[in-house]
């Protein structure tokens, strides 16, 4: 792929140095646009992409393109944007694909899957990999196009009331999980449930649910997981990262000026990087708080991690087997997965384990 292709898909170009405001201003139209949030106010991280998004749009076309940012269950239920936005009911959706596994596995993609990249490797895949125009591919069944919007890199793996050591102390305990990591949980005896990020809390309150993931220190902090279950699990082994896309519905995107377009792009672009950023910066901070706050930091056990592995592969190949969009994505995602844990077990992998092994004093 050449480097102006490149530029032109993700359009990390600028659309600050094309859009000049004196002419959007004379001759550009007003187009107001909703979108669903997948995600509650309260959080600043995620519900903040989509504000940032918005914020950006109207900066680069002399405020001409407004877009009005609604959270979680405002106008669309969290897990019903999807449908807002294939109905043209709402213009676009800031969300995460893999709440959607129940139409179809091939969503998660977006967003990650179990044993999955990292954030820098899932950002190869998609601008670099061919995985944004097969994705594309697989959701204009939907009347969507997506833009990668966010991300949080490599998750934690869960707030629990009790220990658990061994595969067996996951049977029939109830969990708050989303995406593919929750079959795979089902596959070790875990009762998965998904439940909005808003609504977590009250279900570990009233024992509805054993245990529950979401993203990190930083927004689990906030949320408060920690008052009720204090074993604070790491990995997230179903989330080595977590990205989150602007889905937008096709007719309304093919109906923008080119200029929006661009400048749509660019938001989504910039967001895609400063979440990331957001998230580096703030969660070591919120991590020693939870610390503090006598959090009980705990590492999956191998038998766990292997068996997790293991169930997970098995289902993409069972699904790749019987689902024709799923197989598409799965195996030139699966190569390149590959490749990519191969260049970073030689370079990055070796630097990091010798610097995390003498830390500077």
């Amino acid at each position: 792929m050449k480097r102006r292709d490149f530029l032109s898909k993700t359009a990390l170009g600028a659309a600050a140095g094309v859009l000049a405001a004196p002419a959007i201003a004379q001759s550009m139209p007003e187009v107001k646009w909703r979108c669903a949030s997948s995600f509650p106010k309260s959080l600043d991280t995620i519900y903040g992409g989509g504000e940032y998004i918005s914020k950006r749009v109207a900066a680069l076309t002399d405020g001409k393109f407004q877009i009005r940012i609604f959270g979680a269950g405002e106008i669309v239920p969290a897990f019903g944007t999807v449908d807002a936005v294939q109905q043209g009911t709402v213009e676009c959706t800031h969300t995460a694909g893999y709440y959607f596994v129940g139409k179809n596995k091939t969503f998660a993609f977006d967003t990650t899957v179990p044993f999955g990249m990292n954030q820098r490797q899932q950002n190869a895949w998609m601008y670099w990999g061919g995985g944004l125009k097969l994705q594309r591919e697989f959701l204009r069944d939907y009347n969507i196009v997506s833009f990668p919007a966010g991300n949080t890199g490599t998750q934690m793996g869960g707030w629990f009331k009790k220990p658990v050591k061994t595969v067996a102390d996951l049977k029939g305990l109830k969990m708050r999980i989303a995406g593919l990591g929750g079959e795979v949980m089902s596959r070790l005896g875990a009762i998965p449930q998904q439940i909005a990020g808003g609504d977590i809390y009250p279900a570990l309150e009233k024992g509805v649910i054993d245990a529950a993931e979401w993203v990190g220190p930083y927004d689990d902090e906030k949320l408060g997981f920690y008052k009720i279950a204090p074993y604070y699990y790491y990995p997230g082994w179903w989330e080595a990262c977590s990205m989150y896309s602007m889905y937008v519905n096709i007719k309304e995107w093919e109906k923008l000026p080119k200029q929006y377009q661009e400048a749509f792009a660019s938001a989504c672009a910039e967001c895609n990087i400063d979440m990331m950023a957001e998230y580096d910066y703030k969660n070591p901070i919120a991590l020693q708080s939870l610390i503090k706050n006598g959090v009980k930091l705990q590492s999956y056990s191998t038998e766990i991690m292997k068996a997790a592995s293991n169930t997970a592969f098995e289902m993409y190949e069972e699904e790749a087997a019987k689902n024709p969009s799923f197989k598409k994505i799965y195996e030139p995602w699966k190569k390149f997965r590959n490749d990519q844990m191969l260049w970073n077990k030689v370079a990055e992998q070796t630097l990091m384990s010798f610097m995390l092994s003498n830390p500077v004093k």
